[in-house]
């Protein structure tokens, strides 16, 4: 190189610690950069493996003269740098800082994003869970759910490094079999860092523990075991009960209100809660029993029956994994029946309503049904015409 190729090289360039190295070998590792570099200074980072060939790659110096000593040296000398027999280009690059886009989950943490693949929730226990990670330090917090990537948990350590250690060792690992039941062939674990960093445990759980406070609250239901997915006789999965019933609402050419739902549910026992909610553009509602009997009963008596007469608002139940909804006291989407001042607004309500309505009004397809019982629940909407119209263009409610 001539000596005004070298001015030209050393000086048109605006100095960066990030130095910009190209032709590189094929597959050029990090371990290779570094013994290229490492003796013009520290090496804070690496980028390679990049651009269409991915034979370029990056090297960020601590110190701003550490990367013009680099470059002024190989501009100036007789003998080019070279990887594995393969003259290397080195120059300046644009950039500042090396950012690598790394992924959330790869940016290290405390707490791990765990996969259980080829299991279902129940067969493997967190008990199991608890038992594979506190090889490698102690567990703080462990909580359980099941996304499209199917069974997952979150795993906190008490720093990053305990973390890593059991990322190491344990992705793409399987769980010994002595720990899973005997269907089970294999449980491989696939494993990220978590953006979380202290878990939020509100009850110890078969599906969440908190190691570090024994003063949490315990939901006993739960804990025995009963709130767990089990297996009939067929070999399939049985649904797990709860106090808390999910309605989906089909067909729905009509309202259906807080009030409309406690009268169909509370033919079966008391109502303590219910909320109403869209999703995924259907109505959904939860109704909240104080037990799980009374919540059975309701299920299998109104799954699939409609609210009102023709087809309209079908019923599809089944139970929520919640067992004590957090809803506003009243409103027009939620109730909370528990509460002493809203039994009370609730009961003039219905005196007022009851007032209004024709002398004898009943749904006679509600008295077949249920006995007669609630007929003539103020709830329902009061009939004002003998063809059965009521005052705001709806039926009134039939229980078919």
């Amino acid at each position: 190189m001539s000596s005004s190729g070298q001015t030209q090289f050393r000086y048109t360039q605006t100095p960066s610690k990030v130095v910009h190295l190209r032709n590189l070998p094929w597959e050029c590792v990090e371990e290779e950069l570094i013994d290229l570099c490492k003796r013009f200074g520290k090496i804070v980072n690496t980028k390679s493996n990049v651009g269409a060939n991915r034979n370029q790659a990056f090297v960020e110096f601590a110190d701003l003269n550490q990367a013009i000593s680099m470059v002024s040296y190989y501009a100036s000398s007789s003998e080019p740098a070279q990887i594995r027999g393969k003259t290397v280009y080195i120059q300046y690059s644009n950039r500042h800082e090396i950012v690598n886009n790394q992924s959330p989950g790869d940016v290290p943490g405390n707490v791990l994003l765990v996969t259980f693949e080829g299991v279902e929730s129940h067969e493997v226990s967190i008990d199991v869970i608890h038992l594979v990670f506190s090889a490698f330090g102690f567990v703080h917090k462990i909580a359980t759910f099941e996304k499209a990537a199917g069974f997952q948990a979150l795993v906190q350590f008490s720093d990053v490094e305990t973390a890593s250690a059991a990322r190491n060792a344990l992705d793409s690992r399987s769980i010994p079999r002595y720990l899973l039941p005997e269907h089970v062939g294999s449980c491989n674990l696939r494993m990220s860092y978590s953006a979380h960093t202290d878990l939020n445990i509100k009850f110890q759980s078969h599906r969440s523990r908190d190691y570090t406070n024994p003063y949490l609250p315990v939901n006993h239901t739960a804990m025995d075991g009963s709130m767990q997915p089990a297996l009939g006789a067929d070999g399939k999965k049985v649904e797990s009960q709860s106090n808390v019933l999910l309605g989906l609402i089909e067909n729905m050419q009509y309202a259906v209100t807080v009030d409309v739902l406690h009268t169909v549910f509370s033919a079966y026992g008391a109502v303590q809660k219910i909320a109403i909610f869209e999703k995924n553009g259907s109505t959904q509602a939860l109704i909240q029993y104080s037990d799980i009997a009374t919540a059975a009963i309701a299920k299998e008596a109104l799954e699939g029956h409609c609210i009102y007469d023709g087809g309209y608002c079908k019923l599809r139940l089944s139970y929520s994994r919640h067992t004590d909804l957090n809803v506003k006291a009243f409103s027009d989407k939620s109730r909370d029946y528990t509460l002493p001042d809203l039994s009370l607004m609730v009961a003039q309500k219905a005196a007022g309503v009851s007032a209004s309505a024709p002398a004898g009004w009943q749904n006679p397809q509600v008295q077949t049904q249920y006995g007669g019982g609630y007929g003539g629940s103020p709830y329902m909407y009061p009939s004002s015409d003998p063809n059965g119209a009521s005052p705001s263009g709806h039926p009134p409610p039939y229980y078919g």
